[in-house]
């Protein structure tokens, strides 16, 4: 498995008080590689990730395009010969970029027309639509529950301090899936936000949790549509972000019943704030002022 960070040689640039200094230091980025996805030999996507927990993002990936619904469909998932030829041997060596997921039935097949890929900007870039890839969740999201605000805001701070290698590099999205105490379930980190929600939604998939009624999934990133999507196909019903919500995740949360909440601001003293898009009966303003 490739390193989740590396190490460079950077020049620094400063102003203070109108001088301008320069220097050099070493630097931690986060690592940037290739996924080659393959379902049953056949190539399907390509996308740009923080190598780690490759066998969720998969899982999860799959899930949010309707190839599988459960962990039964697939029975195999291994990493492949890669592109690099060693020279000394002559074979292929494994690379750890390329992995072939076997389904347990033949069906689950997907058409080659429906290979895209995709980077760590987006998760749909190539398709030729946006409505290409827009499906019904098999899911109803559940409306039997509301949350006080503040349990949000606290998982938002909490996450801050699970995300290990944004630390070191400040390079990279983090993903949890958060229950109504306001208990972490889980944290994953990825180049790419959408990879983020996959690695932790395939996570619960090889966990049998699906669907996941009684979470929220909260992101360090904006609300894109992608990631709208994703959480109502894994049963979500609330979705927050640190940053702001696109115009198609907005839409997206409407059409499928999900509460979107973005600009969530957890301060140290316990304070914070957040803006409701959309279907804000699922949070508890009983107490509110104002």
């Amino acid at each position: 498995m490739g390193r989740v960070t590396d190490t460079t040689r950077i020049r620094t640039v400063r102003v203070r008080e109108g001088r301008l200094y320069a220097g050099r230091k070493g630097d931690h980025v986060a690592v940037e590689e290739p996924l080659d996805i393959r379902v049953n030999g056949q190539q399907l996507s390509l996308t740009m990730r923080t190598p780690g927990n490759d066998v969720e993002l998969i899982h999860g990936f799959l899930h949010g395009e309707g190839i599988i619904a459960h962990r039964e469909d697939i029975t195999e998932a291994r990493y492949c010969d890669g592109a690099v030829i060693d020279d000394g041997s002559g074979f292929a060596q494994n690379t750890y970029n390329v992995m072939d997921f076997t389904t347990t039935r033949p069906q689950l097949l997907p058409l080659a027309t429906r290979n895209f890929t995709t980077t760590s900007a987006c998760g749909v870039c190539g398709s030729e639509s946006i409505d290409a890839v827009r499906q019904k969740s098999r899911y109803t999201l559940v409306k039997n529950w509301s949350l006080d605000p503040r349990v949000i805001l606290g998982a938002a701070r909490a996450l801050t301090d699970q995300q290990a290698v944004f630390a070191r590099t400040g390079g990279v999205h983090a993903a949890a899936l958060v229950d109504l105490d306001g208990t972490i379930l889980v944290v994953r980190e990825d180049v790419g936000r959408h990879n983020a929600v996959d690695k932790v939604i395939g996570w619960a998939l090889l966990e049998d949790r699906l669907p996941l009624r009684d979470c929220f999934l909260l992101v360090s990133s904006r609300a894109s549509f992608e990631i709208a999507q994703k959480a109502c196909m894994a049963g979500i019903p609330l979705l927050a972000c640190v940053s702001a919500a696109s115009s198609l995740a907005v839409g997206t949360a409407e059409e499928f019943g999900q509460t979107l909440v973005g600009f969530t601001r957890a301060a140290d003293d316990g304070d914070g704030r957040m803006n409701v898009y959309t279907h804000p009966e699922r949070l508890d303003l009983s107490a509110a002022e104002g």
